[in-house]
This record gives structure tokens, sequence and C-alpha cells, in this order.
């Protein structure tokens, strides 16, 4: 008789993994399923590459125990102990869970020295104690990430600045209450990011010279308290679990070394990857837009920072070396006559790697190119049309995936979920269950929440774009095209740097080419076999066009001008 079985398999470094020794346990697990009668389905062969055996966070783990408790599995095949885990009260753990589940647990390799039995028996004190606290922290990760999935608080415990947290009663689950006094903060700290542009250092000091309370009290605003206001997404109408998770340090800072590298806890927070975190919806403070906005500008900030610049160049931030993928930064020389200026590639520098320079690009003359990406900028938006079909395109694009429907259909199952408990309440009120003390206690907490349900609702319906707000959009953007090229050869540096960040996302420089990637479409452009848009001028395979016009941007006689190649990618 066959028996329904899974098989995992584990490796934890790089070079277990080249010297593929998964593939090595699952070729001897599967024959060893066969030689004894279990049958292990494709999709039950699991497997963990790169994940340490001392940690229970392992994807092919966690598909193997959900699977184990759906009450589908027969046995489980492991080639040895240390794959399961590399800690003994893991092991223990791990077994129990799937004893009590009705799953055998079967080794191809017994432990070497003792029976587990041995092992437990000699260290029974310490090993149940590890086991204890693994089983309880174990318990605590699994139960809190089935209450995120359902949309529960309480796994978030406490409220970030504009919220109260409302503990959870006999009656109404916990929620987070809207506190006016400091939402009004929270939307004037995104309103002055993402529409004048301050800085996040310039809105501490802003808040700190009104004298406006933080949570604690204080009137001292620091630069990571504004920092982290901006990039939690609660305001944004979606709280988050599971965004940073507890490791080992990875660096030893200087404190540390003077107590010889030993921390005071030995571990610190990491921001886990976007995609795990679990949403639970909240009442929003700001439209989605604003905070997508805001993200935005944190992510630009990264890269276009002027830091310790003193004099601003036109492309800072957005050159790319097209051999060696590395940026290219500005660079000078001073002649008998003048000052020259360069941009040159960070590759090409042999101070800066171990093997030397791994990039052999030449410099490039920064007023040249910079020239030539103006000329290139304003001839994009010498055709309004191309800017209307763009902004026609990104908007039924956004139309058929718009996220505040979803927020909308839950917010109005909430809204019905509020009402019809209420209606319950005075129906329980009326037949005598329940007391008017009970009532005049539980009512307010239910009125309170279908009133965070209503105003966000509200807020969804006036964040709607109608028609004629994208029709004035357009008329602006005509206009300014319209006064851009009036002006265009007298804007400063740091007006031509805005409205280049704002259209084009970087500029590859190769040895023969210049590649503008920017945000509008091309009509007529169709993808190549790569997915890049040739603009209509753009090389095509068959037939081959002309070459299009250079531009001399390295001086020197054996260097040979620059072509330039625009390539349009829709961002």
């Amino acid at each position: 008789m066959t028996k329904a079985a899974a098989i995992y398999a584990r490796v934890s470094s790089d070079r277990q993994k080249e010297n593929h020794t998964i593939a090595s346990q699952l070729a001897a697990l599967t024959e060893y399923a066969g030689a004894h009668g279990y049958l292990v389905p494709a999709a039950w062969r699991f497997q963990d590459e790169g994940y340490s055996g001392a940690t229970l966070l392992r994807p092919g783990l966690e598909a193997l125990r959900d699977l184990a408790a759906a009450g589908r599995l027969e046995a489980v095949l492991i080639y040895s102990p240390d794959r399961l885990s590399r800690k003994y009260a893991y092991q223990v753990l791990l077994a129990g869970e799937l004893s009590r589940c009705g799953v055998e647990l079967v080794f191809l390799q017994a432990p070497s020295g003792t029976t587990p039995e041995d092992q437990l028996l000699a260290q029974f004190q310490g090993m149940i104690a590890e086991y204890e606290r693994a089983q309880i922290a174990e318990r605590s990760r699994r139960g809190k990430r089935h209450c995120a999935r359902q949309g529960s608080i309480n796994v978030l415990s406490g409220a970030p600045y504009g919220y109260r947290y409302v503990r959870k009663s006999d009656t109404a689950a916990a929620y987070y209450e809207v506190m006016e006094s400091e939402a009004g903060v929270v939307r004037r700290v995104y309103q002055a990011y993402t529409q004048p542009g301050l800085s996040i250092n310039a809105i501490a000091r802003l808040l700190k010279e009104e004298h406006i309370p933080t949570r604690t009290g204080t009137t001292r605003w620091e630069r990571s308290t504004v920092w982290g206001l901006l990039r939690n997404p609660a305001y944004g109408g979606r709280a988050c679990y599971g965004k940073t998770e507890l490791r080992p340090r990875q660096r030893i800072t200087r404190p540390l070394r003077k107590r010889q590298g030993l921390a005071s806890r030995d571990s610190a927070n990491h921001e886990q990857p976007r995609q795990d975190w679990i949403e639970i919806a909240v009442p929003a403070l700001i439209s989605e837009e604003t905070f997508a906005l805001a993200q935005e500008q944190l992510e630009q900030n990264k890269r276009h920072s002027p830091r310790r610049t003193i004099e601003p160049s036109l492309l800072q931030g957005m050159l790319v070396c097209e051999r060696c993928g590395y940026a290219l930064y500005r660079c000078s020389t001073r002649t008998s006559a003048r000052k020259l200026s360069y941009y040159r590639c960070l590759g090409s520098d042999a101070y800066r790697h171990l093997q030397g320079a791994v990039c052999d690009h030449p410099p490039v003359r920064q007023d040249h190119l910079d020239a030539v990406v103006w000329k290139e900028l304003l001839r994009l938006l010498e055709d309004p049309s191309m800017i209307q079909e763009e902004l026609n395109r990104r908007r039924e694009a956004a139309r058929q995936a718009d996220p505040r429907k979803q927020r909308e259909e839950i917010l109005r199952r909430d809204h019905a979920r509020l009402e019809k408990s209420m209606d319950r309440l005075l129906s329980a009120y009326q037949e005598g269950q329940v007391s008017l003390d009970q009532l005049r206690s539980r009512m307010p907490e239910l009125r309170k929440q279908q009133q965070a349900v209503q105003a966000e609702l509200q807020s969804l319906e006036a964040a709607a774009a109608d028609d004629t707000q994208c029709l004035r959009l357009v008329r602006t953007l005509a206009d300014f095209c319209a006064q851009l090229r009036l002006r265009a050869d007298t804007l400063e540096v740091a007006e031509r740097q805005k409205i280049l960040r704002l259209l084009v996302k970087e500029i590859r420089v190769g040895r023969d080419t210049l590649t503008i990637r920017h945000s509008i479409r091309i009509p007529n452009a169709g993808p190549d076999p790569n997915g890049t848009i040739r603009p209509p001028h753009a090389p095509q395979p068959q037939p081959t066009p002309q070459p299009g016009p250079g531009y001399l941007l390295r001086s020197g006689r054996h260097q040979s001008p620059v072509s330039q190649s625009v390539s349009a990618l829709c961002l």
C-alpha cells in the first residue's frame, strides 16, 4: 500500500548550490521513495536553496508545514536531520508538529553518535528551555501573520503619529482612530514635501519653529522622524505588518569595537522586501496619489541629492556608462586659458577597484553633452499632441487598475458589517438580552468606527479625478511647452534640472551612442524583440537606415563623434 509523501531538501550556501548537493539529495530521496512504496507528487518536492538551517523562515518549509496541517500528508522524507534544522530544539518542534498532524518523519541518514532520545536526556534542562522558547516564538509568529492576513489591527499593537490605537473589546476589534490634531500635521508634512519641494531638514526646522509637539510632547523634530512619516504606508490607508525583521548585526560599529565587538543585544532591525509585507486596511490621512508622489520624491532624492555640490550640473545623477553600468561623475581640469569640465565613468578609475579599472570609457565634455541632451528634450516637447496622447494612455491604464476601487469595496463591506452589528445590538436590547448600560458602553465604539469608514469613503470620492481636470492639465502643459520654447536659452541650470528630471529616467552613454530613456512614448514606435520601443528615426532591423546626426563630445584627433540614438521607454 502506497503512502502519500512529500520530499524536503535544503542547502544553505552558494558553494553547496554550485556542487549540486540539493540535486543529489532529491535523487536519493526519490530513489528511496520508489523503493519503499511512497507516492510523491511533483508538486510535493519542496526545496530551500541558500537558507540557513538555524531559522524556520524558509519558503519550502513553510509550504510543507501548511500541507501537513491540511491533513493531506502521511510521511515526509528528508535526507538527514541537519537538513531539517541545525538546531535540535527546532528539530523536536517540527517533529512534534508533524506527529500531531499524523505525519511520519523519515530520515535517510540517522544522526551520528547517540539517538535523539539520548541527546534529549543528556541535555534535558537546557534543551527543554530552548525548545519552549522556540515553540512560543514560532507559534506567536505564525499566529500574528495569520491575524495580519485576516486584517486584524491587533498585530500592530501601537499606532503611528496621527492615530490613536483603540484596544479590542468584547464587541469590537481593535482599530485606529484618527487624531485630527496630529493628522493635520501629517497632511502638512506631505504637502510641503510633494508640492513646494521642501527638504526633510527644512520641514523639521519649520515644525520646530512653530512649536508643534511630537508624539512624546517635545517640540524637537528630528529629520529621522519626518523621514519615517513620509515612508509610513499607513497614512495612505494601508498599514503593513512584517516590514522589518530582527537579524544579527551585519557590521561592527565603533561603539561595538570599544566593547570588543559585543553588542548589548545581538540583533538589529532589517527591512524586508516589499512583496513580503502584509497590508492591513486603516483610515487614510492622505490620498494614495500623494503617498505615491512622496515615495517617488524620496527615491529621486537618493539619486539627485546635491549633497556637497557647489556648482550644479544639468545631468548630475542621471548618466550611466553603457559598457560597465557605473555612473558618470563630473571632474575638471584647467588649461592655460580656461577650466574644462568632463563627465568621467567611475569604472575607469583604477584606484576605486582592487583589480584596477574595469572600464576604458573616455571622459565626455560636460558643456557639449549638456547642450545635446537639452536640445533633444526641447525637440521632444515640440509636439503637444504627443504629451496629450501620453496623458490619455496613462489615464486609461490608471482607470483600469485603480486601487481606489478595491479600497472602496472593502470600506463598503466594513460599513455594512458595522451597521449590521449595531442593528443586532439594538435588537438584543429590545429583547432584553442586553442592559441599557451595556448598550451605552458598546454603541459609541461602533459609531466611531462607522464615522471613520464614512470619512475615508468621502475622501476617496473627493480624490477621484474628473474629465475637466484632465483637460485643464493638457491646456496647462501646452502653455508650459510654448513658454519653454521662448525661454529655453535663458533658463538657469537648476530650472533646467527640474524639467529634465520630470521627463528623463536616465541617460546611457556609450562609446559611439547616446541613449535617453524618457517617460513619453513616441507615436508609431513598435516594440522590438527585447521590449525596447524604437522611435521612427531609430535604427530598425530591416532595412538599415542612415546614421543619425553626430556630435563631437570628446576632444582629440582620434576620438570619433558620439552619434545620438534616442530610445523611448514607457516608465
